[in-house]
């Protein structure tokens, strides 16, 4: 079986490829294509895989490409995790949010608009390409904003591409383990966007055990979402939301944090980076060993302002180990190549799972997967604060979509302006202006022609 990882020069590749060598099943992976623009990535990250694979005799063949239409053709699963306009852009994506006093992270308020404007072209442009060379695939889509990106291939692929999230299952697990139990024997009650979703029940044995852990103020108190929200505010909302909500819940804070701190986190990860692919450039550098360090510190400073803000402390050493979107990607290729059946939060097309939402909104909620792919199942309905949240940031993901298509600067500047977290049409009209000056590839936004396929 052939997977085609887009992005392939990406830092988190690894994950992906360790976790393939753990498998040793019938129907496995046992090619691996790498595509990326940069051929010193690319033969970065080969490097640090030759390593991964070494002693290994039945590890996936690895091969590299810059051409994209070679890496698709053939390919059973393509997995996309590509960066349009690379950490560059997502620094810029920040900076300009903060000097408007607005969030700039790069799923979340004007940075996730900023982003998902430049990446829809491109990912519509690969999902076309799919669908021509590759039409039994079945595309994988871990590119921010997950969400959004997912909803835009799936108008070419349909329910051939489902979008995976880290974040539900990295909350799942750290809840059942406080409640004693494996993770894999707990349904969790999960639903909403990408980055905006609530975990609104966890049923251990059938019984469902959320209500002993919000009545628990130490239980609360022990691990990360606990201490980021806090009690209080969790038994107010009476579920615990993903920890990408701090941003919208406090807001204020979080802004303040970003804009006080030293550098922004695409500036950190941005040099973080460099570092890694200019120490690998050496060939008598341990690839392996450079890439295990660097990742290492990547994940001790994920959302470190956000934990700063609210008083949080480090992350648990437990957060720090693999283990989130890669096995993921793994359970979700197993479950639809051998019709292990499985369930797994993901992001797909709503049909009825969400009755706020239009059938082809892509939302992320659990789903049944087997050989035919992901099937959404029922959740309990949304509460009106969730439905409210939830209703405004995918109206914002439409004019988006919209943009894109379009090339129209006015409903750019309306899928700005009707963002929860940013306050005034003057500043969305600014947002739109400075993005447009800082990235090339927003050039259609200024009537320079249609966006680029």
């Amino acid at each position: 079986m052939k997977l085609t990882i887009l992005g392939g020069g990406g830092f988190r590749v690894p994950l992906v490829y360790g976790a393939l060598l753990g498998d040793h099943a019938e129907g496995r992976v046992t090619h691996v294509t790498l595509h990326d623009l940069d051929a010193g990535r690319l033969t970065a990250v080969a490097r640090v895989l030759a390593e991964q694979a070494a002693g290994r005799p039945d590890a996936p063949q690895v091969t590299a490409t810059t051409d994209l239409d070679e890496a698709i053709r053939g390919a059973d699963f393509i997995f996309s995790a590509i960066r349009v306009g690379g950490l560059e852009g997502r620094a810029a994506d920040e900076r300009v949010a903060l000097a408007e006093g607005v969030l700039g992270q790069e799923t979340v308020g004007a940075g996730g608009i900023a982003y998902g404007l430049r990446t829809v072209p491109v990912a519509v442009d690969i999902a076309r390409r799919v669908a021509r060379l590759a039409p039994e695939a079945w595309v994988i889509n871990f590119t921010n904003p997950a969400g959004l990106v997912t909803e835009a291939m799936s108008r070419h692929l349909g329910d051939r591409v489902i979008g995976i999230c880290d974040s539900p299952v990295a909350l799942g697990r750290r809840m059942a383990r406080l409640l004693g139990a494996a993770p894999d024997r707990a349904w969790i009650d999960y639903a909403g966007l990408n980055h905006l979703g609530w975990v609104r029940g966890l049923h251990i044995g059938g019984r469902d055990e959320l209500p002993r852990l919000l009545a628990d103020p130490v239980l609360l108190g022990s691990f990360e979402e606990g201490r980021l929200f806090g009690a209080e505010w969790l038994r107010s909302l009476g579920a615990v939301p993903n920890e990408y909500l701090h941003y919208y819940y406090f807001n204020r804070e979080a802004v303040r944090a970003y804009q006080q701190a030293e550098q922004t986190r695409g500036a950190f990860l941005r040099e973080q980076q460099d570092r890694f692919y200019a120490e690998t450039a050496n060939p008598a550098t341990p690839a392996l060993q450079a890439w295990n360090r660097t990742r290492a510190e990547r994940e001790a400073t994920y959302m470190a302002e956000n934990r700063e803000a609210a008083g949080a402390g480090e992350r648990e050493v437990s957060d720090l180990e693999p283990g989130g979107y890669e096995q993921v990607a793994l359970a979700l290729m197993r479950a639809i190549a051998r019709d292990e059946r499985t369930t797994l939060i993901l992001d797909v097309r709503n049909r009825r799972t969400l009755s706020v939402l239009d059938a082809d909104a892509v939302v992320e909620v659990p789903c049944l997967v087997d050989a035919n792919g992901a099937h959404p199942v029922s959740v309990t309905p949304l509460p009106y604060h969730a439905v409210g949240l939830v209703t405004a940031v995918k109206a914002v993901d439409r004019e988006v979509l919209a943009a894109a298509e379009s090339g129209s600067r006015a409903t750019a500047v309306k899928a700005f302006a009707l963002h929860p977290l940013v306050d005034s049409v003057s500043v969305a009209r600014r947002l739109v202006d400075a993005y447009t000056k800082e990235h090339p590839g927003l050039g259609y936004l200024r009537g320079a022609g249609p966006a680029p396929r």
